[in-house]
């Protein structure tokens, strides 16, 4: 193979997952230029444009997403290579990336984070907060966290966290100013915090349990926030009614700074699981991950 087919495929492939140039470099390390410049060289070393540039996007061609799809099977077979040749040298280096909802950054990961750290201080953890479905293959991520349920058949899936309770909590001076709610019907009264989910551009309509049945209640408040934690901190506040998964709030709970709220209207979700493709379970990156991440949850 060219030379210079290798040497620019990197960059290439850092276009075709960012969409941009200028995102390329920024991630390379390079100039929008240089990045231009090796993508150019690279299009008239295989003699087929791989990407449709305008001066606002840039998108893959036919060609270029045939390729892509072989090219980037073959770097993540090359990675693991390097990797495990690593692995029996005892060092795990590099980039780990994983694509998370934003729950997960606050309920599991950062004792994960920790060990990982103290255990391979030459590999960088990189976890984009993000509760869109997005896809990890497609997104040049490593493992994905997300509720069981919202994982795909085909993904390999290991449990992060026990089945969670999704719950409704406030502070005692927003009960005291409120009332407590006595029934779901009761909570179009109340201020509730929203939540506006990123990927869909909708706007959250609670999952609750009524008598044994799943019901779905839209409610209404003065707020509306994208992140469960910052959902935490106005409950804190006594803006209103949160709803959260339980171990966000478990503290706050027992130390009573937040009350449950219609504590039998709760529903169970499965719980939060890591996720991969099979082909990249080999990664010595990875299964360094996966090691910690069972240690941790055995504590």
């Amino acid at each position: 193979m060219d030379r210079l087919i290798l040497t620019h495929l990197p960059v290439v492939l850092a276009v075709a997952r960012t969409r941009s140039f200028v995102k390329a470099g920024a991630e390379l390390g390079l100039g929008a230029s240089a990045v231009s410049h090796a993508v150019r060289q690279f299009e008239d070393q295989i003699g087929t444009p791989l990407f449709a540039r305008t001066t606002r996007s840039v998108a893959l061609t036919e060609a270029g997403r045939v390729f892509l799809q072989g090219a980037e099977r073959a770097m993540n077979e090359l990675d693991s290579a390097v990797e495990r040749v690593r692995a029996d040298q005892a060092e795990i280096t590099g980039v780990l990336r994983i694509n998370a909802p934003h729950v997960a950054l606050h309920i599991c990961l950062t004792p994960i984070l920790q060990k990982m750290t103290q255990r391979h201080p030459k590999l960088t953890v990189e976890v984009i907060a993000d509760d869109a479905l997005t896809d990890i293959v497609a997104g040049g991520f490593d493992a994905g966290v997300r509720l069981g349920d919202m994982v795909a058949q085909d993904m390999v899936a290991v449990r992060l966290t026990p089945p969670l309770r999704a719950i409704m909590v406030a502070s005692p001076d927003y009960v005291a100013r409120a009332d407590m709610p006595a029934t779901i019907e009761d909570l179009r009264a109340h201020n509730c915090i929203g939540y506006r989910l990123l990927g869909s551009g909708a706007v959250y309509v609670w999952d609750l349990q009524d008598h044994g049945r799943d019901v779905r209640t839209e409610v209404f408040g003065s707020a509306r926030v994208s992140d469960p934690g910052y959902a935490r901190e106005l409950a804190l506040a006594g803006l209103g009614i949160a709803y959260v998964f339980e171990p966000l709030v478990r503290t706050e709970l027992a130390d009573g700074r937040l009350v449950e709220i219609l504590p039998e209207a709760a529903i169970g979700e499965s719980g939060l699981f890591l996720y991969f493709p099979q082909r990249t379970s080999r990664a010595a990156k990875l299964r360094a991950f996966l090691d910690v991440v069972h240690e941790t949850l055995a504590k």
